[in-house]
Order: C-alpha cells, then structure tokens, then sequence
C-alpha cells in the first residue's frame, strides 16, 4: 500500500512553543490520518523533522510499503536527498531517526512541496494555537 504524506513543524517564535502537523493519504486522495500536535520547546527545522517522524511512524502502522513525503521545508528535503549536509547538531539524532524509517519502506519518495499547497500546515498551527490557549505555548 502506498501513503502520500504532507507534513509541516511550526515554532513561534523560532525557537519557541513548537508543533507539528501531518495529513496522510491513500493513492485516491483520500486522508487515512491526520497528526496534530503540541512538542513542547523547538526550533522550526526540529519541528519540520518531528512531524516527518511521527508521520513516518503512523504509516508504519498504517501497513505502508511504499511513501511519498512532501514537507515545504527545503532544507529538510535536500538534507534527506543529500544534497545538503546536516550542520546543527541539534538535528543530527533527527535525520538519523528518519533514515532508520525510511529503510522500513520498500519505496520511499521525497517532494519538496511550496507551503500554500500542504494541508498540514493548518495541522501544525491548530496544534500551537490549542497549547497555547491551555497556557502551555507561554
């Protein structure tokens, strides 16, 4: 089965309160899962990363042979492709988890998707907006 995976991190500001959001769909369009959620203290690039992980994750379980990722963040999308090398720290433990998943999958795909169009942004800020009306986005 494939899944095609939007994903988006936000921080705000950057670092601060962070959350990440995914939409997953089947090859007809049709969403399967959505992951909204508050990960506390991050950067944005930290973010972008948790929500390609736990995405990852969820189309583990899913049953997901084959992914196609879209994330609008471009470093993310050349960090993954080798075009660019992971610098900061901070990132390093990140890219490395979402190597080990990516190797769970007989296909993996990775797209570089211009924020307008990815859903799961308005996941990622739902997220932060809800911690932060529960006071934990302070």
């Amino acid at each position: 089965m494939k899944l095609i995976i939007q994903t988006d991190g936000a921080a705000m500001p950057n670092p601060g309160p962070a959350s990440i959001g995914a939409v997953i769909k089947d090859e007809t369009g049709r969403v399967v899962s959505r992951v909204s959620r508050y990960i506390g203290r991050a950067t944005n690039n930290q973010a972008e990363y948790r929500a390609i992980i736990a995405a990852l994750e969820r189309a583990r379980e899913l049953g997901a042979s084959r992914v196609e990722l879209h994330s609008d963040s471009e470093l993310i999308v050349r960090q993954l492709s080798g075009q660019y090398r992971v610098r900061d720290a901070s990132l390093g433990a990140l890219y490395f988890r979402v190597n080990q998943l990516r190797e769970l999958f007989a296909e993996f795909g990775l797209k570089h998707m211009p924020g307008v169009e990815n859903e799961a942004h308005v996941l990622a800020q739902a997220a932060l907006k809800r911690a932060s009306a529960r006071g934990q986005g302070s």
